[in-house]
């Protein structure tokens, strides 16, 4: 009887879910901000900071460069980089661009959110619980 010997064959990962997503308003509107910015930029950078009457605050900025901890998400044409400390407290939020007679803005549809401020401008965020 012949030895047969089995190389074992590395297990191919499953694709995992983007952090953040963006609507199509909200993809054209970032297309259309960067393509007017005063510097070349490489994306939108999106995170997290404690502030407000809720605790947390959304914030969204320009980036020049990704940093090396940035989770890096491609979405609509649009590049979006999700700082490290952000991520947890971000999985599985689209990001909306919300126009009406007295405000356009990017709105976060966030399903970690746990309480927002009367005046929308802080929320409460949990960190997701990973299975």
């Amino acid at each position: 009887m012949a030895n047969l010997e089995v190389t074992p064959q590395p297990r191919q990962r499953r694709p995992r879910p983007k952090v953040v997503t963006l609507t199509d308003r909200a993809a054209e509107r970032v297309r259309e901000i960067l393509a007017k910015g005063e510097k070349p930029y490489v994306g939108l950078r999106v995170g997290v900071k404690n502030g407000g009457c809720a605790g947390q605050e959304y914030v969204l900025e320009y980036a020049e460069a990704a940093d090396p901890l940035d989770e890096v998400v491609e979405d609509k044409g649009v590049t979006i980089l999700v700082e490290p400390k952000a991520v947890l407290f971000l999985i599985g939020s689209e990001i909306d661009y919300e126009v009406n007679r007295l405000s356009a803005k990017f709105v976060f549809h966030n399903p970690n959110e746990t309480d927002a401020c009367g005046c929308g401008e802080s929320v409460t965020i949990q960190p997701a619980k990973l299975d």
